[in-house]
């Protein structure tokens, strides 16, 4: 089926796990069949030159070193330097997540501690 919508010019191969439809992908271009019809971008390159980047800015001190992070479920939780998800935590003020100075100043705040 998926060799079908390729050769169609209906899907495109996805090269990154697979060069199963390379071949029958560059024929349906070549033949200008449906996508290939007109100047098309392939999906990963469109989503690449359309990614949002999140606001990551640092703190104004160093000082203030605390992630404040809003997980998924929407809990608010912050870590703190040295910490098993520190280093992978990324603050995006857009979505309301923050840098804090102290601990205290987070539970304030409404935050908790990470677990680990």
């Amino acid at each position: 089926m998926g060799a079908t919508l390729v050769a169609q010019g209906l899907a495109f191969a996805y090269r990154r796990y697979s060069m199963d439809y390379d071949l029958i992908e560059k024929q349906a271009a070549a033949a200008d069949r449906g996508l290939w019809t007109s100047r098309v971008q392939e999906p990963a390159a469109f989503r690449q030159n359309n990614a949002v980047t999140p606001d990551v800015a640092m703190p104004a001190t160093s000082d203030c070193n605390i992630k404040g992070n809003i997980s998924a479920k929407g809990e608010r939780i912050y870590h703190r330097p040295g910490q098993e998800h520190y280093a992978r935590t990324r603050i995006n003020t857009a979505k309301g997540e923050r840098w804090f100075c102290a601990p205290a100043e987070a539970e304030a705040a409404g935050w908790r501690a990470a677990r680990r």
